[in-house]
């Protein structure tokens, strides 16, 4: 986390929410409020006036909306964005095209009595996105294929059980670090089981995303699915998800559970369920994210005989879990994003 005192310009075109933010990051001693602004196009002139840190910005703003307003910034002026995402399902699809077009991460607006969890959250979130090295998207043209929406809609996974499992962890920077892994697996790929951090609601929206681009089928994981070759199940968000031994192969088990190393779902849980029922017949792979879950997981996978990597501090969002899983003994290597989907495919013959 920075040491120094992270200077935010709150983008929202209600006053109110630029108050009630303003004043909820403001009780934290290591964010500074430096301005707000009620529209992209103030907020442009903000943006060189007051040069913030991090920008916290809402997906649906009037005149341009948030993802249009990324896409002009982002070549320009690079800056951490932590977009502020309603829960509908245009909310949600707007939220995945921002971190398409360069958003660190996103907070869910609150239920009616979650505000001060949500507050918290975003200050969290606000000091990891001004640790975030966004250069990467200066003059970088936008490319549409990378948010495109769902197609593909009869693809359908053979029914062959898999002989191997993939198990992938990821959180901040993932959505697009996973677009990147499971857009370059072949169809026939292993049975692949994965935990993105998410929010109740985005993971079905994120997974049919994926399934729009990807040769390999991509479903949101619901209890009781078999894993079979040519298919990745996404772990739900709100539900912790484990691999277990299931018709002559395995399956997952999602259910309703605490909070393991601060996530549902949780890497960790996940990847231990897979050293325990898979063991030496499953790989894995830790990609971009804060903190440490899973760490000891891969740890416990690579014990009982997987072959497990993690993704290179050059090519991560926020280097921590993979650093976590490598530094304990988890990860055999460091591998840069765009080598990851072929290292998992030579690891999977």
């Amino acid at each position: 986390m920075p040491s120094r005192i992270v200077r935010v310009l709150i983008i929202d075109d209600s006053p109110l929410v630029q108050r009630i933010i303003s004043e909820g990051l403001s009780k934290d001693p290591s964010i500074e409020v430096c301005g707000t602004a009620s529209d992209p196009f103030a907020a442009r002139d903000a943006i060189i006036k007051l040069r913030p840190d991090v920008l916290t910005l809402d997906v649906e703003m009037p005149k341009m909306n948030g993802v249009e307003f990324l896409r002009r910034l982002m070549p320009q002026y690079p800056i951490p964005v932590v977009m502020v995402s309603s829960l509908t399902e245009r909310g949600q699809k707007t939220t995945l095209d921002a971190m398409a077009a360069g958003a660190v991460d996103f907070v869910a607006k609150p239920k009616e009595g979650e505000l001060s969890t949500m507050l918290v959250e975003l200050c969290t979130k606000i000091k990891i996105a001004s640790t975030v090295n966004v250069s990467q998207w200066k003059n970088r043209k936008f490319d549409p294929t990378s948010g495109g929406a769902v197609g593909v809609a009869n693809k359908v996974a053979g029914q062959t059980i898999a002989k191997k499992v993939c198990a992938i962890g990821a959180s901040t920077g993932g959505t697009e670090a996973l677009r990147e892994v499971i857009c370059g697996l072949p169809r026939n790929f292993i049975g692949t089981v994965v935990v993105q951090h998410m929010p109740v609601g985005f993971t079905r929206m994120f997974a049919d995303r994926l399934n729009g681009l990807a040769q390999v089928v991509v479903k949101e994981a619901a209890d009781g699915d078999m894993i079979y070759d040519g298919r990745v199940l996404i772990a739900q968000g709100g539900k912790q998800m484990e691999v277990v031994r299931m018709g002559g192969g395995w399956g997952v088990r999602c259910f309703d559970a605490p909070l393991c190393c601060g996530h549902c779902p949780s890497v960790e849980q996940m990847m231990f369920s897979v050293a325990k029922n898979v063991a030496n017949r499953a790989i894995g792979a830790m990609l971009t994210g804060m903190g440490a879950d899973g760490a000891n997981g891969m740890k416990a996978m690579r014990d009982a005989g997987a072959h497990c990597i993690a993704q290179d501090e050059a090519t991560c969002v926020v280097f921590g879990m993979p650093k976590e899983a490598y530094a304990k003994g988890g990860a055999e290597s460091l591998v840069p994003l765009p080598k990851i989907a072929a290292t998992l495919v030579n690891m999977a013959r």
